[in-house]
């Protein structure tokens, strides 16, 4: 997975920089997410790895998939097909979205509960680490039944784990050794 970042990174970058330029922030990044679903498929992973298909028919079927695309994101589109990137769409179009929310003083939390959280509960976690961070957290949740109890959550490359699960397999680990 490292090697994919770090493919990913250039071209996420750039993207940013265009897009950043344009004002199109917004844009890019609904276009870049609707492109990457199709690039993660299995279909559309068997058409680009297929060398029958050349880089300019690649490049037209997804850009078939937007329409209205802009020049500036066909020309991206290109430069993906030469250098047969269209597999890392989805980790640009993640990094992407991490250059979006540093530059908007915001981070996304990936939030796992055991249960499903209310309102309150979600509000009172959010506004704990946005004081934390000093950033405005934007929570993804997800339910996890293995979890017990408790939550984790990952924000960028620091994981809180305050789960049951957690906690116990950390008890676990100071009684072996």
């Amino acid at each position: 997975m490292a090697e994919l970042s770090t493919i990913a990174r250039p071209y996420a970058e750039a993207a940013f920089s265009a897009a950043a330029d344009a004002g199109t922030l917004n844009a890019w990044a609904d276009t870049l997410d609707s492109l990457a679903m199709f690039a993660g498929s299995d279909d559309m992973n068997d058409v680009v790895s297929d060398p029958r298909v050349s880089s300019g028919q690649q490049v037209e079927l997804f850009a078939s998939l937007v329409p209205g695309l802009d020049p500036a994101m066909r020309n991206f589109l290109v430069a993906l097909a030469e250098h047969n990137r269209f597999p890392a769409l989805p980790e640009i179009a993640r990094q992407f979205h991490d250059l979006k929310a540093a530059r908007e003083g915001s981070a996304e939390a990936h939030v796992t509960a055991a249960f499903p959280m209310d309102d309150a509960a979600l509000a009172r976690l959010v506004a704990s680490l946005e004081k934390r961070f000093g950033k405005k957290i934007l929570p993804q949740v997800s339910v996890d039944n293995a979890l017990i109890g408790g939550v984790t959550v990952r924000v960028g490359d620091e994981v809180i784990d305050a789960s049951v699960k957690g906690r116990l397999a950390a008890m676990d680990a100071a009684l072996r050794n």
